[in-house]
């Protein structure tokens, strides 16, 4: 790298750090932005001015600090895993989103979005899911504050995370499956705004990941930003900061959320793992920022996955919550100053790691957390006797209809059984 790349890349760093980016107009550094609609830029000036006004207030931080202790769950564990530690070589470390209410780190943001919704007159709410989880942490939240929420779901989705549609209809939330586009993640984004643009006076949209325009990227990670803060406090507690932390990658709430804590630890190395699906082929997996090229997508200029024609792609994989073809613009941000670094992990790399940390932690984890975990271990082979934090993002008992598709080792038809056990 040249000596003047290299210091644009720290003065963006250091302008990060000290809360100068995003800027005015919304961009972390060439990143970022709004390309919306006119029709959506009175809601989107409304919004900002709401962001930035009620976030700092302390009657607004009392009353979300209040929700997050007391229904919530805050603060969530951090977990020592011992049998992987041993297996590793490593000194493994969980930050247990799983265990947080509705079962994943979508309901820091989903609260404190509806509280902000609440507080700026908003009568209806709207989002969109794809793993379901947003979606449940949605519906539970809007219940919370009374408002009604529609939950826009990629048809793929639906089918695949058929216990979160269940839960989202128990909780009160009408959810409407999108039958366009790619039937996943990104069609239901599509859906959600266009409903917003409708009507954006009235409607809220509760934005799930740290995509779309600003100042969402922003809202997303200041709410999510508490994951990393008690990671951090936690951790110095029993021992000293992490050589790495790690945490899955789709759009990129739970990462930034986990990462943005220790950006300025030098000596922390921060890892964030995109799907690498069934192959390196465009359409075979979701690494967007491995991948990907600069575009638009969904307000927001960002790194995606896009053809030489400049058509958005089909993405795969496994987890429902990583098959999203764009990041956050942070995060690419993040990638081209060399302060995160973004690999990959297979489908299949997924599964193992997934039914590793059952068998010795006793832990079920989301098939998004599990590519995290997979590139964890990957690093600890080459890196042992480090100690290692992982974004432990959600448990995964709505994947398991998919799961049911992957039969474990152990499973025996009832004669074995019966012979074992004899």
């Amino acid at each position: 790298m040249a000596p003047d790349e290299a210091a644009q890349h720290e003065t963006l760093l250091q302008a990060l750090l000290n809360g100068k980016l995003p800027d005015a107009e919304g961009r972390f550094g060439p990143f970022g932005g709004r390309y919306v609609p006119e029709t959506l830029m009175p809601a989107i000036n409304r919004l900002t001015e709401g962001v930035y006004r009620l976030l700092p207030e302390k009657a607004f931080k009392n009353r979300l600090g209040s929700e997050l202790r007391d229904w919530v769950g805050r603060p969530t564990s951090l977990t020592p895993a011992p049998r992987l530690s041993k297996e590793w070589g490593a000194e493994v470390w969980f930050k247990r989103e799983d265990l947080a209410h509705t079962g994943a780190h979508k309901i820091n943001n989903a609260i404190g979005q509806a509280l902000l919704a609440e507080a700026l007159g908003a009568t209806r709410i709207v989002a969109e899911t794809g793993a379901g989880q947003h979606g449940v942490a949605s519906a539970a939240a809007c219940a919370r504050v009374g408002l009604p929420c529609v939950v826009y779901m990629g048809e793929i989705d639906v089918a695949r995370q058929s216990p979160n549609v269940d839960r989202m209809e128990r909780l009160g939330a009408t959810v409407i499956p999108v039958t366009s586009g790619d039937c996943t993640l990104r069609a239901a984004i599509d859906e959600a705004i266009r409903d917003w643009v409708s009507d954006p006076i009235e409607t809220y949209y509760l934005l799930g990941s740290a995509v779309g325009p600003h100042p969402y990227p922003y809202l997303v990670r200041e709410l999510q930003a508490v994951i990393g803060h008690e990671a951090r406090a936690q951790i110095r507690k029993y021992a000293d900061l992490p050589d790495a932390a790690f945490a899955c990658v789709g759009g990129g709430s739970n990462a930034i959320g986990l990462f943005y804590a220790f950006l300025a630890d030098e000596n922390v190395q921060l890892f964030g793992v995109e799907a690498g699906g069934r192959g390196e082929t465009l359409g075979d997996h979701s690494a967007t920022l491995s991948a990907g090229r600069p575009g638009v997508l969904h307000g927001a200029h960002s790194m995606l996955l896009y053809d030489d024609d400049g058509q958005i792609q089909e993405t795969h994989s496994v987890s429902a919550g990583l098959d999203y073809p764009g990041v956050g613009p942070e995060h690419s941000l993040l990638k081209m100053i060399g302060r995160v670094e973004y690999v990959t992990a297979s489908d299949s790399e997924a599964l193992d790691a997934l039914a590793e940390c059952c068998a010795l932690e006793g832990i079920l984890p989301a098939l998004e957390t599990a590519h995290a975990i997979a590139g964890a271990r990957r690093w600890a082979a080459s890196n042992q006797g480090t100690r290692i934090l992982i974004g432990l993002s959600g448990r995964g008992d709505k994947d398991m209809p998919i799961l049911s598709q992957y039969p474990v080792g152990n499973r025996r038809n009832g004669e074995e059984a019966v012979n074992a056990a004899a």
